[in-house]
């Protein structure tokens, strides 16, 4: 496939991820952060975020384990996961987050397992949409510019 069509693919998928909510500004932002002396910077600071994250999932499936919950400890997790997923614009990542800080706040294990199990689904499907993203973005070779998303 020759350059011109998957950086034309490589916009369309870029642009569906922000269409389907998956990413918000923020990515825009870190787009704007790369340049020539960093081609690279978007895909390591996303891949900086799942190193991270990952570990935090496993520290938050570990409080969840508790019983009784400790909502306090819960929050505090889901408040630092929530920055992380911030930070490169991970839009329903955050939306989950939020809703799974209102359950700890609201006392409810119940509503914490179901956000829980609804926040993976959405980091596990970001995370494979980012890595086919980053996949293409490499045989593209590198784009001119960040843009905002229409």
């Amino acid at each position: 496939m020759e350059k011109t069509q998957l950086r034309r693919q490589l916009a369309n998928i870029r642009q569906s991820l922000f269409d389907q909510g998956f990413l918000d500004e923020q990515f825009v932002q870190l787009e704007e952060l790369q340049d020539d002396a960093n081609p690279n910077f978007v895909e390591e600071i996303v891949t900086l975020y799942y190193r991270d994250s990952s570990r935090l999932i496993l520290s938050i499936e570990q409080a969840l384990q508790k019983s009784p919950l400790d909502f306090n400890k819960l929050d505090a997790l889901m408040h630092q996961f929530k920055g992380s997923s911030s930070s490169i614009g991970a839009k329903k990542v955050k939306a989950e987050c939020t809703q799974l800080r209102e359950y700890c706040k609201a006392g409810s294990g119940e509503g914490c397992m179901r956000t829980f199990q609804q926040l993976k689904k959405e980091y596990t499907s970001l995370r494979k949409k980012l890595e086919a993203y980053f996949q293409l973005a490499r045989q593209a070779g590198p784009m001119e510019s960040a843009c905002r998303p229409k």
